[in-house]
């Protein structure tokens, strides 16, 4: 068994509240003069059959990056897992692959990576994961593929009012990616963070 990209969409979360960096619309900062959020779908694009953003404001400003932009199904920010489900309810394809707008340097083999190893362990949600320098196990969970079957699943476990991704994962078949290099999942969850990642000053 084996896993098509064409049977893949991908979905750019850019739909969180950005309280960490002041409140502003995280994927539109510019990292090389470009919007964060249009480096993943950059980085993302070539590696699934189609693309999406899932986006809560200046949504004409993410459409004008040329794919289906989709908001959040339940209202106030309400985490990462209800972007899912806004990937999920938008899916035409078997597959959903996540990935965050503020990580713009993630692995350009992190989509087959993860279809290869759902497809031979017949999992229902592929995980990437890193070592961190203490060698212990960080999972990277924002960064997933899983069954788009898994829909009413994620949609009950809202629904009862709950948020944690960890939470509804353990609920189903998941497998672990590992992946060596860690620097290539930093995000910029704060301004000083999107500072580390521009060149230094010539």
């Amino acid at each position: 068994m084996s896993i098509e990209r064409a049977d893949i969409t991908g979905l750019v979360l850019a739909g969180g509240r950005g309280s960490r960096m002041g409140g502003v619309d995280k994927g539109l900062q510019l990292h090389h003069g470009v919007p964060l959020a249009l480096h993943a779908l950059r980085r993302l694009a070539p590696q699934v059959g189609e693309a999406l953003v899932n986006a809560n404001r200046h949504l004409a400003e993410y459409e004008a990056m040329g794919v289906p932009v989709c908001p959040d199904p339940l209202p106030d920010f309400a985490g990462p897992l209800v972007g899912l489900l806004a990937g999920l309810e938008r899916a035409r394809t078997p597959y959903l692959v996540t990935v965050p707008c503020d990580t713009p340097g993630f692995p350009l083999d992190l989509v087959v990576r993860l279809a290869e190893a759902a497809a031979r362990d017949d999992a229902e949600i592929a995980m990437a994961a890193t070592r961190e320098d203490d060698d212990t196990l960080q999972a990277q969970p924002v960064f997933c593929l899983l069954r788009t079957t898994l829909k009413p699943s994620l949609l009950d476990f809202l629904q009862s009012g709950q948020r944690k991704i960890d939470r509804w994962t353990v609920r189903h078949r998941c497998v672990q990616v590992m992946f060596d290099d860690a620097d290539a999942f930093f995000n910029a969850n704060t301004a000083e963070e999107l500072r580390r990642l521009q060149p230094p000053a010539t």
